[in-house]
């Protein structure tokens, strides 16, 4: 599974990693981060987006893996995140700004797209960033760049 992969230098670049939420008591189903408003979303959005870009152009996995959901986290291979870093030209050199292009809300999940630039490729991507609540608080279940 590759992580803000750049591929082959050419074509499409695309990261998907898998959505499985994990209950965890009666807590959590009381939250739905759907019934937030659309800045309070974007408000908690961009905050860990802005921390999985700067994680990512420093090569620091486990910074960018702190706000995964249980799920993501044991989905990700950390060998292969790591090489993934180490190696992806896209995932380290990702612009600090980025656009927002819209939310959308999905069970107990909104997914939140992105346009983000490279600062040494030309070009633009799009970002998909999936939160919702596990123990009270808020995870990432999802985040791609294709």
């Amino acid at each position: 599974m590759d992580l803000l992969s750049d591929g082959d230098g050419g074509g499409v670049s695309s990261v998907v990693i898998p959505i499985k939420p994990v209950p965890s008591g009666p807590q959590e189903s009381r939250l739905n981060i759907i019934e937030k408003t659309d800045e309070e979303i974007l408000a908690m959005a961009n905050l860990l987006w802005r921390d999985l870009v700067k994680a990512s152009n420093e090569g620091k996995y486990g910074e960018f893996a702190k706000n995964f959901s249980t799920s993501l986290a044991r989905a990700i291979d950390q060998v292969v995140a790591g090489h993934q870093f180490a190696n992806s030209e896209l995932a380290r050199n990702l612009d600090e700004d980025f656009d927002v292009l819209g939310i959308i809300r999905r069970g107990e999940h909104v997914t939140v797209l992105y346009r983000q630039r490279s600062s040494k490729k030309p070009g633009e991507w799009l970002g998909r960033l999936v939160l919702g609540y596990e123990d009270g608080k808020v995870r990432i279940f999802g985040a791609s760049i294709f």
